[in-house]
Order: structure tokens, then sequence, then C-alpha cells
């Protein structure tokens, strides 16, 4: 097995880390299958040391249905056999580790996939039994419970619940999946449960594993009490600040923290976490403290528009909000579930993105050109910040969104199940280009599970490889001074202009954002790095520099 020993004493390398994050099916096919791999990403380990990061985050590698791209775990304990094997990952942390990256795995609390061996002997067995009370079976409603127990939608929609069928063909019991069918929540009343997870969290940090992202963290134990409540929405504004909602936030959700944290503490370095956790921001702490997962994700960014009054404002709140439970902040542009930010900076600030991709593309029109530059400045900006960083492969190409997947190659649940009102999240899940021409541009020789756009040659790691203005090679100047840069987790604000966002960090580094269309003046300062190209010496417009002074 591969080791963390090369690592220890260590115990914060997270806090300011750069963390890469590798949707594996989609990185680097090995096999030619059309899939990405764990010998994939094996062979991309220089690539990766390379571009300067400090860790790489895998999303689910283990066995599934692909019923929501790998969400639907078989077995936790595992690698998909389209994706390898556990010696391949063992090969893989080996090599990763030897080159001094840390490696995160997707860890999938809240439900699991209906193939997982315990749903299928819940399925076999009686209601009221033990197997069934591993997830959360309840009677319908109506004369012969023909009806769901409550109204509570899905995720992907339209219901939460999904009607079994008994041995003899009749029907059976209702099943809560708050995502897919294909995806039982488990009941984390049920202390076997409690259990696994942990034996799960030790089998792959015995494997070196020094990281878990935590998905869906908020949702674990659920009031399932009744009457049931009408529950509105599934988003965070619809989330009490007291703990009382029926399935998110619940304060005894952080009790199973607690009880992780005693074992990610058992090893040296202590293993990390992230919590994925969708929650109004006041109750974010509780999920980061160095009691539970110590770190959360902030997503304000995802949702913040172009503009440096509201860039700064969330900046100040999640840096002063991560300080308050003894973490360090997140900062995080693109992820496997949102449309890219190269796509979304250059569409207008209103723009609906659902009816964007719905229309393929084509209205409102993209303005490439300006999203480019945008993404290229807000990675400048969000690289000088205190705390860590996760880039979403791709995003250091400067990968748009592909919009005109069709319909029949999609295979997110959300366009499969929600009457085609949802594009979903696809394109940003094509695999990556690493040659400038080939049917799949190098990802593998057998073609790809998402179709490839035209386009993507010119964005492609040999495209960029060689290109000194390339955003790859942003990416990778911008991380070597970073590392070189670091300090304390602090930062000074430098008055400046509205359109502007200017601070300062510890050994006379500053970070300059010009948010506005127009060129400005450059503080004092000798030039280290710049988005753009200066003009007559001022930052254009959309730009970031980094002054050492």
């Amino acid at each position: 097995m591969a080791s963390s020993v090369f690592l220890a004493g260590d115990e914060n390398w997270w806090r300011q880390a750069v963390v890469y994050q590798v949707y594996p099916r989609s990185f680097k096919d090995s096999n030619g299958d059309g899939l990405g791999d764990v010998k994939g990403i094996t062979s991309k380990v220089d690539y990766l040391a390379d571009l300067g990061v400090d860790a790489i985050w895998l999303s689910p590698f283990y066995p599934s249905a692909l019923a929501d791209g790998g969400y639907d775990v078989a077995d936790y304990r595992d690698v998909d056999p389209k994706l390898g094997t556990l010696a391949d990952f063992d090969e893989m942390m080996a090599a990763y580790h030897k080159r001094g990256m840390r490696v995160f795995v997707d860890v999938v609390p809240n439900h699991s996939s209906d193939l997982h061996v315990w749903f299928q002997e819940a399925l076999a067995a009686a209601p009221g039994s033990a197997a069934r009370d591993r997830y959360i079976f309840r009677d319908g409603k109506g004369v012969n419970g023909e009806l769901p127990p409550n109204d509570w939608p899905s995720h992907f929609g339209p219901s939460s619940w999904t009607r079994t069928t008994n041995a003899d063909g009749t029907p059976g019991q209702w099943y809560l999946h708050l995502f897919a069918p294909e995806q039982p929540d488990f009941n984390w009343d049920n202390e076997e449960v409690i259990d696994d997870f942990k034996k799960t969290i030790r089998f792959w940090s015995d494997r070196g594993v020094d990281g878990f992202r935590i998905d869906v963290a908020h949702a674990l134990k659920k009031d399932m009490s009744e009457p049931y409540p009408k529950i509105p929405g599934y988003d965070e504004t619809h989330i009490p600040l007291d703990g009382s909602h029926h399935l998110f936030d619940r304060d005894d959700t952080i009790e199973i923290y607690r009880g992780w944290r005693e074992v990610f503490n058992s090893y040296d370095p202590p293993r990390v976490a992230v919590a994925e956790a969708w929650v109004p921001t006041e109750r974010r702490p509780r999920y980061s403290s160095p009691e539970t997962l110590g770190q959360a994700f902030n997503f304000d960014l995802l949702i913040t528009p172009w503009s440096a009054k509201k860039f700064k404002k969330s900046i100040e709140f999640n840096v002063d909000l991560a300080a308050k439970s003894g973490s360090s902040s997140t900062w995080v542009l693109s992820n496997h579930d949102v449309v890219r930010h190269a796509s979304r900076y250059g569409l207008p600030q209103k723009a609906n993105l659902e009816k964007w991709l719905l229309s393929d593309g084509e209205a409102p029109r993209l303005d490439r050109e300006l999203g480019q530059q945008r993404a290229r400045a807000a990675i400048m900006l969000l690289l000088a910040l205190p705390g860590s960083t996760y880039i979403y492969q791709g995003e250091e190409l400067g990968l748009f969104e592909v919009a005109d997947l069709p319909g029949d190659a999609l295979q997110d649940p959300m366009w499969l199940r929600d009457s085609g009102k949802r594009k979903g999240r696809d394109g940003c899940r094509v695999p990556l280009p690493w040659e400038k021409t080939g049917t799949s541009f190098g990802f593998g020789t057998g073609g790809a599970h998402l179709p490839m756009p035209g386009w993507f040659g010119d964005y492609s790691v040999a495209a960029e490889d060689s290109r000194a203005d390339s955003t790859l090679n942003l990416y990778r100047s911008a991380l070597e001074l970073r590392k070189k840069s670091l300090t304390t987790e602090s930062l000074e604000w430098v008055r400046s202009k509205g359109t502007v966002v200017h601070f300062a960090r510890p050994n006379g580094w500053h970070s300059v954002t010009n948010f506005s269309h127009r060129s400005v003046r450059l503080p004092e300062g000798k030039v280290v790095l710049s988005s753009a190209p200066l003009v007559d010496g001022k930052l254009p417009g959309n730009s970031t520099v980094w002054l050492q002074k």
C-alpha cells in the first residue's frame, strides 16, 4: 500500500493548499474504452506536478452504474472495474506522493447506489427488518399505499420516493431518495451505518489517502416523524438557522463528524476533510471546526457577479467566517456541478444559465474573449488570497462550457428525470483535450463518453504548452509565484477605486484586480505577473496584476 509517512509532521499543509479536482471518467483514458481511468490519472502525474498543485481530489471512482456520474456508489471500498483496480489505485497514490502531492477522495455518505449489497438485502427483506433499517423505508398513503408518504421533491425531480415491489410481485413500501431513485438515502440513526463509514474512512486512510471531500455533508440526519412538513425547496435559503429542518443541516449531523474527527486524528499527520455543505453561511463554521471536518467549501463566488464591490464583500465575509471556526477559507470558481466560469463571465450578468444551456449556448451569445479575460483575472485574484484554492480540471486551459451537447448524448439525471427542463451538468464534464487533433484530442484511443467539440483542439494541453501567453502557462506561473510568496494567512486591504480590488499579503505581495472595462493606473511596485499585457503602463480592464513592493 501507499504511504503518507514522507509527509508526516506537516499538519497544516491544507490551510493554503491548491487542490486540483479530477473527474476521473473525463480526465485521461489509458485503455481506449472511452472512459477516463486510474491509470490515466497516474499517467498525468508529471503534468500536475509541473502545473504546481499541492494535492488532487478524485471525484468518485468506486463501482457504480453511473446513474449520477459515479455519486451512486455500489461499493465504498473498491475501484470500479471499468476504471481499474485497487492495485492501480495504490500505484497512483505512490506516484503522486513521490512527487510531493497529496490525494483527496470523495466520500458519499448521504446515499448509496441501489446496487449496494445492503440495499439489495433491504429489498429482499421484510418491512421492519434490520436490513431495511439501514435505509429509510415507509408505508405509502392512500387506501392501498399507492401514494408516496409525502410530497417531498427530489433534487432531480419529481418525487423523492420510489415504491418497491415485493417478492410475489405485489407493490411494497416506498424508500426515500433525495436524488435519483438509484440513490437510496441511508438512515443515519442506524449504528451499523455510522460504524461502516468509519470503516470506509480507515480503509482509504490506511492506503495513504490524505484527505476526504464529503458529498452533501449537511444532509445525513433526518427527522422522519409525522406529520411531514411542506418543504419548499432544497437550497440554503430555505434552511432555518436553528437546526430544525427535517432533511438538512440538523444539529445532530455534526455529532457524526465529531466521531469521524477521532478517526482522522488517529493518523499522523491527521487526515483532513472538506465539507460540501450548502447551508446558510452562519452555519458553515459548524462543519469546518477542528472538532468536526476542519474545512467547508465556500461556494459564494460561484454565484457572485463580476463586480469589485461584491467580490470584496464576499472575500471579507469568508475570511472572517473561516477565522471564527479556526479554519481557512476555500476559494472555488468552478467544479463538476456548475457552468464553467469562463462561460459565466462571458455572459450578461443576469443571464439565466439554465435557459442558455437549453438554447445550446446561442441565446444570449457568449463573449469568449471577455469570459477568458475575466477568468484569468479571477484565478490570479483567488490564488493571492489566504486560504486554499480548488481548481477544476480544464479551467487551467481556459475551457468553456460545452453548451451544445445533443440531447441523446446527455447523461445527467437532471436532464433524464426532469422532462428536459434542465440540461444538467454534462457540459462541464466533457473529457479533457490533451492533443491538438484526433477523435478525442488525446483523451484516449477509443473516443470519449461525451462528445468533444472541434474547438477543443485550440484549448488542448499541446496547443497551450508552448504558447507563453496561454492560460495554462499563466496558471503555472501563478502557482509557482504563490508558493514562493505565501506566509501567514492574513491580508490587508489597500484603498482603491470602486472598480478595483487591491490587497496586500505579507512579504510585500500586492494583488490588484480591475473589474471595469477601462484601464487604470498601477500602484507603485515591481510587476511580477499580469493576467493580460499592460497598456502604456496601465492595468487594462478585467485584469489582475501582482506587484512586489
